[in-house]
């Protein structure tokens, strides 16, 4: 699978206005429940999942938050988006005391652990141009955002999944 296969434009929000963490998830979550990539139980464990492993990325100019939990909160995979108006404070990744603004945030719904690792590579590789982040950050709407990621999986040869 390409990752782009695990984009859908009903998981995606563009330009969002949220006042914390705590709401970009509530969001997040409720697309992908209310689109049956996930079950009840996916919101709590995002939440417990970033107070243990935080997600937030410090990255040149756009971070960018990974939230993720166990495959048993999943019922088949997605990533659903937001790109966020304002910055939202998430904990740092590699040094959890430190607060990171995360402008962009890309969770995780997957129900195979084995996935997991290979996605997060890829979502990573994805990530470290600063060029398609900016990209992302200025489209407007979830089929904009897919379209940019494709465009750059071509132009990249991005891998597949498995």
């Amino acid at each position: 699978m390409k990752l782009t296969e695990f984009f859908h434009k009903e998981l995606i929000v563009t330009n969002l206005e949220a006042k914390n963490k705590e709401e970009v998830f509530e969001i997040l979550y409720r697309k992908l429940l209310e689109n049956g990539y996930v079950k009840e139980s996916f919101l709590e464990g995002i939440v417990n999942r970033e107070r243990t492993f935080p997600t937030g990325l410090l990255l040149n100019g756009n971070n960018v938050a990974i939230p993720h939990t166990d495959a048993e909160h999943v019922l088949k995979p997605a990533i659903a988006v937001a790109t966020l108006s304002k910055p939202v404070v998430f904990k740092n990744m590699a040094n959890p005391q430190e607060d990171v603004n995360i402008r962009i945030v890309f969770m995780i719904a997957l129900n195979s652990a084995h996935s997991q690792v290979k996605l997060l590579q890829q979502l990573v590789e994805l990530i470290q141009s600063e060029e398609l982040l900016q990209k992302i950050l200025s489209v407007k709407g979830g089929e904009e955002v897919i379209e940019v990621i494709e465009s750059y999986e071509l132009k990249n040869q991005v891998g597949k999944v498995n």
